[in-house]
Protein backbone atom coordinates (compact mmCIF):
# COMPACT_ATOMS: atom_id res chain seq x y z
CA UNK A 1 0.00 0.00 0.00
CA UNK A 2 1.21 3.71 -1.03
CA UNK A 3 2.10 5.61 2.16
CA UNK A 4 -1.16 7.66 2.97
CA UNK A 5 -0.07 11.35 1.63
CA UNK A 6 -2.08 13.14 4.39
CA UNK A 7 1.44 13.92 6.11
CA UNK A 8 -0.34 15.36 9.48
CA UNK A 9 -2.38 12.13 9.79
CA UNK A 10 0.27 10.52 12.65
CA UNK A 11 -1.09 6.89 13.96
CA UNK A 12 -1.20 7.15 18.06
CA UNK A 13 -0.02 4.62 19.83
CA UNK A 14 -3.43 3.99 21.53
CA UNK A 15 -4.26 3.60 18.04
CA UNK A 16 -1.01 1.09 16.95
CA UNK A 17 -2.80 -0.68 19.89
CA UNK A 18 -6.29 -0.81 19.17
CA UNK A 19 -5.08 -1.89 15.71
CA UNK A 20 -2.89 -4.89 16.90
CA UNK A 21 -5.32 -5.71 19.11
CA UNK A 22 -8.05 -6.24 16.43
CA UNK A 23 -5.84 -7.95 13.98
CA UNK A 24 -4.34 -10.51 17.06
CA UNK A 25 -7.92 -11.43 17.65
CA UNK A 26 -9.42 -11.40 13.90
CA UNK A 27 -10.28 -14.55 12.67
CA UNK A 28 -11.40 -16.50 9.29
CA UNK A 29 -14.53 -15.09 8.87
CA UNK A 30 -15.15 -16.85 5.75
CA UNK A 31 -18.02 -19.26 5.97
CA UNK A 32 -16.68 -22.77 5.72
CA UNK A 33 -18.31 -25.62 3.48
CA UNK A 34 -20.82 -27.81 4.64
CA UNK A 35 -21.49 -24.90 7.24
CA UNK A 36 -25.19 -23.81 8.63
CA UNK A 37 -25.16 -20.48 6.94
CA UNK A 38 -26.37 -17.58 9.05
CA UNK A 39 -29.20 -16.18 9.39
CA UNK A 40 -28.36 -12.92 8.25
CA UNK A 41 -24.50 -11.30 6.44
CA UNK A 42 -22.88 -9.03 9.24
CA UNK A 43 -21.87 -5.85 7.60
CA UNK A 44 -19.73 -3.11 8.59
CA UNK A 45 -19.36 0.39 6.65
CA UNK A 46 -16.95 2.90 7.53
CA UNK A 47 -19.34 6.06 6.62
CA UNK A 48 -23.37 6.47 6.75
CA UNK A 49 -23.32 6.77 3.19
CA UNK A 50 -21.87 3.29 2.29
CA UNK A 51 -24.49 1.81 5.08
CA UNK A 52 -27.20 3.82 3.39
CA UNK A 53 -26.64 1.69 0.42
CA UNK A 54 -25.93 -1.38 2.24
CA UNK A 55 -29.35 -0.90 3.97
CA UNK A 56 -31.22 -0.43 0.83
CA UNK A 57 -29.26 -3.35 -1.25
CA UNK A 58 -28.94 -5.87 1.79
CA UNK A 59 -32.72 -5.24 3.33
CA UNK A 60 -33.70 -7.71 5.74
CA UNK A 61 -31.18 -10.30 4.51
CA UNK A 62 -28.14 -8.48 6.24
CA UNK A 63 -27.29 -6.72 9.38
CA UNK A 64 -26.16 -3.53 8.46
CA UNK A 65 -23.82 -1.13 10.69
CA UNK A 66 -22.24 1.56 10.23
CA UNK A 67 -19.09 3.14 12.30
CA UNK A 68 -19.42 6.92 11.50
CA UNK A 69 -22.89 8.64 12.65
CA UNK A 70 -24.42 12.03 11.77
CA UNK A 71 -21.72 14.45 12.22
CA UNK A 72 -18.63 12.62 11.88
CA UNK A 73 -16.03 13.90 9.88
CA UNK A 74 -13.87 10.81 8.95
CA UNK A 75 -11.18 12.67 8.18
CA UNK A 76 -10.17 12.84 11.68
CA UNK A 77 -12.00 9.62 12.60
CA UNK A 78 -10.35 7.04 14.98
CA UNK A 79 -11.78 3.72 15.81
CA UNK A 80 -12.96 3.23 19.23
CA UNK A 81 -13.02 0.09 21.03
CA UNK A 82 -16.30 -0.54 20.10
CA UNK A 83 -15.69 0.11 16.27
CA UNK A 84 -12.91 -2.65 16.43
CA UNK A 85 -15.83 -5.22 18.01
CA UNK A 86 -17.61 -4.49 14.98
CA UNK A 87 -15.11 -4.96 12.43
CA UNK A 88 -13.74 -7.98 13.95
CA UNK A 89 -17.04 -9.46 14.08
CA UNK A 90 -18.39 -8.70 10.75
CA UNK A 91 -18.55 -10.84 7.39
CA UNK A 92 -17.98 -8.24 5.02
CA UNK A 93 -16.06 -4.77 5.48
CA UNK A 94 -16.98 -1.72 3.09
CA UNK A 95 -15.02 1.61 3.08
CA UNK A 96 -14.70 4.40 0.91
CA UNK A 97 -11.10 4.17 0.12
CA UNK A 98 -8.83 7.35 -1.36
CA UNK A 99 -7.59 7.84 2.15
CA UNK A 100 -11.00 9.17 3.23
CA UNK A 101 -10.82 6.94 6.22
CA UNK A 102 -7.45 8.14 6.81
CA UNK A 103 -4.92 5.96 8.97
CA UNK A 104 -7.41 3.39 9.33
CA UNK A 105 -6.96 2.10 5.84
CA UNK A 106 -4.12 0.67 7.28
CA UNK A 107 -6.48 -1.42 9.66
CA UNK A 108 -8.84 -2.28 7.00
CA UNK A 109 -6.15 -3.34 4.57
CA UNK A 110 -4.70 -5.98 6.99
CA UNK A 111 -8.15 -7.29 8.02
CA UNK A 112 -8.45 -7.84 4.12
CA UNK A 113 -5.94 -10.62 4.52
CA UNK A 114 -8.71 -12.32 7.17
CA UNK A 115 -11.97 -11.04 5.66
CA UNK A 116 -13.83 -9.44 2.67
CA UNK A 117 -12.80 -5.82 3.03
CA UNK A 118 -14.09 -3.84 0.24
CA UNK A 119 -13.39 -0.17 -0.99
CA UNK A 120 -16.97 1.29 -2.64
CA UNK A 121 -14.79 3.18 -4.65
CA UNK A 122 -12.48 1.03 -6.29
CA UNK A 123 -14.25 0.62 -9.61
CA UNK A 124 -13.65 3.94 -10.50
CA UNK A 125 -10.69 5.40 -13.33
CA UNK A 126 -8.58 8.50 -13.57
CA UNK A 127 -11.63 9.55 -15.38
CA UNK A 128 -14.33 9.92 -13.37
CA UNK A 129 -11.80 10.52 -10.51
CA UNK A 130 -10.71 13.88 -9.59
CA UNK A 131 -7.06 14.95 -8.94
CA UNK A 132 -6.06 17.84 -6.63
CA UNK A 133 -3.22 18.77 -4.71
CA UNK A 134 -2.81 18.24 -1.00
CA UNK A 135 0.28 19.59 1.28
CA UNK A 136 2.34 19.72 -1.83
CA UNK A 137 1.18 16.31 -3.59
CA UNK A 138 -1.31 15.06 -6.28
CA UNK A 139 -3.90 12.72 -4.41
CA UNK A 140 -7.32 11.82 -5.49
CA UNK A 141 -10.35 13.66 -3.88
CA UNK A 142 -12.46 11.12 -1.77
CA UNK A 143 -15.38 12.88 -1.99
CA UNK A 144 -16.91 10.22 -4.91
CA UNK A 145 -20.16 10.13 -4.06
CA UNK A 146 -21.16 13.91 -4.76
CA UNK A 147 -21.30 12.55 -8.26
CA UNK A 148 -24.50 10.73 -8.23
CA UNK A 149 -23.12 8.76 -11.43
CA UNK A 150 -19.87 7.76 -9.08
CA UNK A 151 -22.61 6.06 -6.22
CA UNK A 152 -24.59 4.53 -8.89
CA UNK A 153 -20.93 2.43 -9.12
CA UNK A 154 -19.91 2.24 -5.40
CA UNK A 155 -24.04 0.38 -5.20
CA UNK A 156 -22.73 -1.98 -8.17
CA UNK A 157 -19.39 -2.33 -5.96
CA UNK A 158 -21.58 -3.26 -2.60
CA UNK A 159 -24.62 -5.16 -4.72
CA UNK A 160 -22.04 -7.55 -6.35
CA UNK A 161 -20.04 -8.03 -2.97
CA UNK A 162 -23.39 -9.13 -0.79
CA UNK A 163 -23.57 -11.61 -4.12
CA UNK A 164 -20.43 -13.27 -3.87
CA UNK A 165 -20.51 -13.55 0.03
CA UNK A 166 -24.08 -14.85 0.20
CA UNK A 167 -25.23 -16.53 -2.80
CA UNK A 168 -27.93 -18.27 -1.12
CA UNK A 169 -29.98 -14.25 -1.17
CA UNK A 170 -28.25 -13.07 -4.69
CA UNK A 171 -31.55 -12.66 -5.70
CA UNK A 172 -33.14 -10.88 -3.80
CA UNK A 173 -29.44 -8.09 -3.64
CA UNK A 174 -29.96 -7.74 -7.08
CA UNK A 175 -33.80 -7.09 -6.77
CA UNK A 176 -32.95 -4.50 -4.74
CA UNK A 177 -30.13 -2.75 -6.23
CA UNK A 178 -32.06 -2.55 -9.65
CA UNK A 179 -34.81 -0.47 -7.85
CA UNK A 180 -32.40 1.96 -5.78
CA UNK A 181 -29.98 2.44 -8.99
CA UNK A 182 -33.09 3.62 -10.56
CA UNK A 183 -33.92 6.19 -7.71
CA UNK A 184 -30.19 7.39 -7.90
CA UNK A 185 -30.62 7.90 -11.76
CA UNK A 186 -33.83 10.01 -10.90
CA UNK A 187 -32.08 11.82 -8.02
CA UNK A 188 -28.84 12.57 -10.80
CA UNK A 189 -31.23 14.05 -12.82
CA UNK A 190 -32.87 16.17 -10.20
CA UNK A 191 -30.04 17.64 -9.47
CA UNK A 192 -28.49 18.48 -12.70
CA UNK A 193 -31.69 20.27 -13.28
CA UNK A 194 -32.24 22.31 -10.20
CA UNK A 195 -28.77 23.51 -10.40
CA UNK A 196 -29.18 24.32 -13.72
CA UNK A 197 -32.00 27.32 -12.50
CA UNK A 198 -29.26 29.15 -10.49
CA UNK A 199 -28.57 31.89 -12.90
CA UNK A 200 -24.54 31.15 -14.11
CA UNK A 201 -23.60 34.55 -12.98
CA UNK A 202 -24.23 33.58 -9.38
CA UNK A 203 -23.59 29.32 -9.64
CA UNK A 204 -20.94 29.37 -7.00
CA UNK A 205 -21.00 27.45 -3.93
CA UNK A 206 -18.71 28.67 -1.08
CA UNK A 207 -18.19 26.22 1.78
CA UNK A 208 -15.98 25.37 4.50
CA UNK A 209 -13.98 23.01 3.09
CA UNK A 210 -13.09 21.53 -0.07
CA UNK A 211 -15.65 18.59 -0.18
CA UNK A 212 -18.03 19.67 -3.39
CA UNK A 213 -15.21 19.17 -6.03
CA UNK A 214 -17.64 16.16 -7.82
CA UNK A 215 -20.74 17.73 -7.37
CA UNK A 216 -19.41 21.24 -9.19
CA UNK A 217 -18.03 18.87 -11.85
CA UNK A 218 -21.32 16.40 -12.27
CA UNK A 219 -23.48 19.57 -11.77
CA UNK A 220 -21.62 22.59 -13.57
CA UNK A 221 -21.60 24.94 -10.59
CA UNK A 222 -18.19 26.56 -9.34
CA UNK A 223 -16.61 25.10 -6.37
CA UNK A 224 -14.66 27.19 -3.65
CA UNK A 225 -13.46 25.69 -0.38
CA UNK A 226 -11.68 27.49 2.49
CA UNK A 227 -10.23 24.55 3.89
CA UNK A 228 -8.92 21.78 1.12
CA UNK A 229 -9.67 18.38 0.61
CA UNK A 230 -9.61 17.21 3.90
CA UNK A 231 -10.60 19.01 7.48
CA UNK A 232 -7.19 17.82 8.88
CA UNK A 233 -5.55 20.54 6.68
CA UNK A 234 -5.09 23.77 8.55
CA UNK A 235 -6.42 27.11 7.56
CA UNK A 236 -4.51 30.46 7.42
CA UNK A 237 -5.62 34.16 7.62
CA UNK A 238 -4.37 34.10 4.24
CA UNK A 239 -6.86 31.49 3.26
CA UNK A 240 -9.76 33.64 4.64
CA UNK A 241 -8.34 36.79 3.27
CA UNK A 242 -8.13 34.92 -0.62
CA UNK A 243 -11.51 33.82 0.01
CA UNK A 244 -12.95 37.26 1.28
CA UNK A 245 -11.93 39.16 -1.33
CA UNK A 246 -13.11 36.59 -3.72
CA UNK A 247 -16.70 36.99 -1.93
CA UNK A 248 -16.25 40.40 -2.71
CA UNK A 249 -15.21 41.22 -5.82
CA UNK A 250 -17.25 38.45 -6.96
CA UNK A 251 -20.53 39.80 -5.24
CA UNK A 252 -21.56 36.61 -3.92
CA UNK A 253 -24.47 36.78 -1.96
CA UNK A 254 -24.13 33.38 0.14
CA UNK A 255 -22.03 30.77 1.71
CA UNK A 256 -22.82 27.46 3.12
CA UNK A 257 -22.37 26.01 6.52
CA UNK A 258 -21.68 21.86 6.80
CA UNK A 259 -22.92 19.77 9.42
CA UNK A 260 -19.50 18.23 10.19
CA UNK A 261 -17.48 20.41 9.97
CA UNK A 262 -17.22 24.07 12.54
CA UNK A 263 -18.82 27.09 11.47
CA UNK A 264 -16.04 29.62 12.98
CA UNK A 265 -13.86 29.01 9.65
CA UNK A 266 -16.72 30.16 6.89
CA UNK A 267 -18.01 32.54 9.88
CA UNK A 268 -14.68 34.59 9.61
CA UNK A 269 -14.71 35.13 5.96
CA UNK A 270 -18.33 36.28 6.36
CA UNK A 271 -16.77 38.75 8.84
CA UNK A 272 -14.01 40.09 6.84
CA UNK A 273 -16.57 40.66 3.63
CA UNK A 274 -18.67 42.54 5.88
CA UNK A 275 -15.89 44.81 7.10
CA UNK A 276 -14.98 46.03 3.23
CA UNK A 277 -18.88 46.36 2.91
CA UNK A 278 -20.18 43.50 1.27
CA UNK A 279 -22.88 41.51 3.49
CA UNK A 280 -22.90 37.77 3.01
CA UNK A 281 -25.47 35.29 4.47
CA UNK A 282 -25.03 31.88 5.39
CA UNK A 283 -27.44 30.32 2.89
CA UNK A 284 -27.86 26.83 5.07
CA UNK A 285 -26.62 23.78 6.25
CA UNK A 286 -25.34 21.24 3.87
CA UNK A 287 -24.30 17.48 4.65
CA UNK A 288 -20.72 16.67 3.10
CA UNK A 289 -18.83 14.22 4.61
CA UNK A 290 -21.88 12.32 6.95
CA UNK A 291 -25.72 12.57 6.27
CA UNK A 292 -28.29 13.69 8.68
CA UNK A 293 -29.67 12.52 11.97
CA UNK A 294 -32.04 9.96 12.40
CA UNK A 295 -35.67 10.57 11.51
CA UNK A 296 -34.57 14.10 9.26
CA UNK A 297 -34.66 14.72 5.50
CA UNK A 298 -31.05 14.10 5.20
CA UNK A 299 -31.16 10.58 7.04
CA UNK A 300 -30.78 8.91 3.75
CA UNK A 301 -27.90 9.58 0.81
CA UNK A 302 -31.10 10.23 -1.57
CA UNK A 303 -32.60 12.50 1.26
CA UNK A 304 -28.87 13.98 1.68
CA UNK A 305 -28.41 14.81 -1.73
CA UNK A 306 -31.65 16.19 -2.34
CA UNK A 307 -31.16 18.34 0.89
CA UNK A 308 -28.21 19.90 -0.44
CA UNK A 309 -29.31 20.63 -3.77
CA UNK A 310 -32.54 22.29 -2.61
CA UNK A 311 -30.46 24.46 -0.07
CA UNK A 312 -28.30 25.69 -2.44
CA UNK A 313 -30.66 26.26 -5.33
CA UNK A 314 -33.16 28.37 -2.62
CA UNK A 315 -30.14 30.43 -1.35
CA UNK A 316 -28.25 30.98 -5.09
CA UNK A 317 -31.18 31.88 -7.07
Amino acid sequence: MKKAPFKRWVVTMAYMLLAAALLSGCGNDEREAGAEEAEVLKVTSTTGMINDIVRKIGGSDVEATGLMGPGTDPHLYKATQGDIKRLDEADVIFYNGLYLEGTMGEILEKLGEKKKVVAVSERLNDQQLMKVSYDGEEVYDPHVWFDVENWISAAEVVRDTLKEADAAHADGYDLRADDYISRLKELDQYAEEQIASIPESGRVLVTAHDAFGYFGQAYDIEVKGLQGISTASEYGSKDVSQLRDYLVENKIKAVFVESSVPKRAIEAVIEGARKLGHEVSIGGELYSDAMGEEGSEADTYIGMVRHNVDTIVKALQ
